[in-house]
């Protein structure tokens, strides 16, 4: 079987996970991973300051409990995204505002924006899709202009970059997830990336427990988020592998749009040439012209010992959004067509040429049988 994805732990990984164990790095109050595993990160996007937590789920939460997002608000968010982005907004009784998706880069269509804003709109939450950046420069002018907070969600965006700056270095504050299949990994974990030094104190305060002075009188409710000593060894490591993986993950791609390039009724991603995409997945639309339907390709794939995932369900069709008050049914037909249509390749940097080969040949091969 080629897995969808397949994550890379080398003997560096290993053995400063195992150092931070022998250091007593067990919880996440003690020692220098920490620390070292922000500072990297933070410095690698061009952020002043870093704050890790235990998830990419849990840094968005975070992230719009100090933004201030509560009821009455309203966040405009990307409709195709895994569904973590819209329930931080979710669980702070604010109402997510699903954005359709642009035809080619699947991002959200900044065209659209104008037409949800309302009086209650307070933030707007961008997903970079798959690795290739939304426009930021135009988003950042666009929320400047109706003095919005912009929470960037780089999830699947780690090193990507919209006309030579990182994604993550935009917004008041980007949230980034180290779960196993992203772009580096610490297994679980997430981390909070901002330039706005009040910001950062709010965000360290409230992932531990919001502990003062004495320590267990709580003026305020805060969260066990702690990232652990030994996942933030790991990710030290990663870290110093990240341009190398970008590079083998854009080989990845060109090598599939180069054996995938002319078949009917398929569309590939594309890469915006003020983008530099990273390609966390390889995904691509299956469209009437292929002549089978998504779903009965991903069937034969798997028939072949081949992996593949569809993409997101839109936030509009997420059935536990519907009861929200609030809640406006807006329609996303372009998101709703990704999700009808869309797959997603195995996309592993370790996957081989061979594999590539392989896997498009198949394709074509299911295309001509007909499945």
């Amino acid at each position: 079987m080629i897995p969808v994805f397949q994550p890379e732990i080398g003997e560096e990984e290993i053995q400063a996970v195992a150092e931070a164990i022998r250091r007593g790095e067990i919880s996440g109050s003690f020692g220098s991973s920490i620390p070292e595993f922000e500072k990297k990160l933070a410095a690698y996007v061009g952020c002043r300051h870093g704050i890790a937590v235990t998830s990419g789920t849990t840094a968005l939460h975070l992230a719009v409990r100090v933004a201030g997002i509560g009821p009455g608000d309203e966040v405009l968010v990307s409709a195709s995204t895994n569904i973590a982005t819209a329930l931080a907004v979710y669980y702070h009784g604010a109402v997510p505002v699903p954005v359709d998706s642009d035809e080619e880069t699947w991002n959200l269509d900044l065209d659209l924006l104008d037409g949800l804003l309302t009086p209650r709109t307070k933030a707007v939450m961008p997903v970079h899709l798959f690795g290739h950046p939304v426009d930021m420069d135009r988003l950042m002018a666009w929320a400047k202009a109706h003095s919005l907070i912009v929470i960037e969600d780089c999830a699947e965006s780690h090193g990507a970059t919209c006309r030579g700056k990182m994604t993550g270095s935009f917004g008041q504050m980007s949230c980034y997830s180290f779960y196993a299949n992203k772009i580096i990994t610490t297994g679980e974990g997430g981390m909070i990336l901002t330039d706005d030094d009040a910001l950062a104190g709010r965000l360290r305060l409230l992932r531990n427990l919001a502990f003062t002075t004495p320590r267990f009188r709580h003026v305020e409710a805060g969260y066990n988020f702690r990232m652990t000593g030994f996942q933030a060894a790991m990710g030290v490591k990663q870290c110093e592998k990240l341009e190398s993986v970008i590079e083998r993950k854009r080989l990845m791609a060109a090598a599939y749009s180069q054996n995938l390039a002319g078949i009917q009724g398929l569309q590939l991603p594309v890469a915006r040439d003020w983008a530099r995409h990273v390609y966390w997945m390889y995904g691509l639309l299956v469209k009437p012209a292929f002549g089978i339907s998504r779903d009965a390709l991903m069937q034969a794939l798997l028939r072949r010992g081949i992996d593949s995932r569809t993409f997101f369900c839109p936030m509009n069709m997420q059935p536990c959004f519907q009861e929200i008050p609030g809640f406006r049914a807006i329609p996303c037909p372009v998101a709703e067509r990704l999700w009808e249509q869309g797959l997603y390749l195995p996309s592993s940097q370790t996957l081989s040429q061979a594999e590539i080969v392989e896997i498009s040949a198949a394709i074509r091969s299911i295309q001509r049988e007909g499945a």
